[in-house]
């Protein structure tokens, strides 16, 4: 298996990056988000894995191991392969995921485009001991960050989407914010909410 990736992007697409590994370049299925926390020309790891099928192999990026544990995790439930595992990615965070399991909440787990109530139900009952509690590990850009107090992520997602985006571009809103930003806001003991929430709407009028 492929266990990560590290280069140069060279595309950046709507679900895929173009990473340049030397004599190659590698086409990775990626979500939104990830996609756009990256920009060509800079240097990337992304953690990754790689699945196999008849009709080809096709190789998955995420910002963490974490992500692609919940990658992996969903799949072992009935009916859902890569393509809807990633979609669910691409709507949830991982501890996003993780609460709604553990609450059993499918309304949010129906968000998620192909996942209809029987495959939330399917799913909450099949990951409720497997997915484990939220880890509290923010997801900014393409680097880790240190934990930060109040959910900043969650409070600004939740104001995007009250203010007419979709969970999805939220998300991705929410990823695309400049770390350097990220950091200078939560440094202190309180997020600076407001101005993580100006900042993602800056990155959603660019898009």
């Amino acid at each position: 298996m492929i266990a990560f990736v590290r280069g140069t992007v060279t595309q950046v697409g709507a679900d895929r990056v173009v990473i340049d590994v030397g004599p190659m370049g590698l086409s990775v299925l990626c979500t939104p988000a990830t996609a756009l926390s990256l920009r060509h020309g800079e240097q990337v790891e992304l953690t990754t894995t790689m699945v196999v099928r008849e009709d080809g192999w096709t190789l998955y990026g995420f910002l963490d191991a974490d992500e692609r544990e919940v990658f992996e995790q969903v799949q072992t439930v009935s009916g859902i392969g890569p393509r809807i595992a990633l979609a669910l990615l691409g709507t949830l965070m991982p501890d996003d995921l993780r609460r709604a399991v553990a609450v059993g909440d499918e309304a949010r787990v129906m968000s998620v485009p192909g996942i209809g109530r029987k495959g939330a139900q399917r799913l909450i009952l099949e990951l409720k001991d497997r997915l484990g509690p939220p880890t509290g590990t923010p997801r900014t850009g393409g680097t880790a960050a240190a934990p930060v107090s109040a959910g900043w992520q969650s409070d600004v997602g939740a104001a995007l989407v009250s203010l007419g985006w979709s969970a999805r571009e939220a998300d991705a809103a929410v990823a695309a914010i400049d770390p350097e930003f990220v950091a200078s806001a939560t440094a202190g003991s309180t997020a600076d909410v407001g101005g993580l929430l100006k900042a993602a709407l800056r990155t959603l009028d660019r898009s």
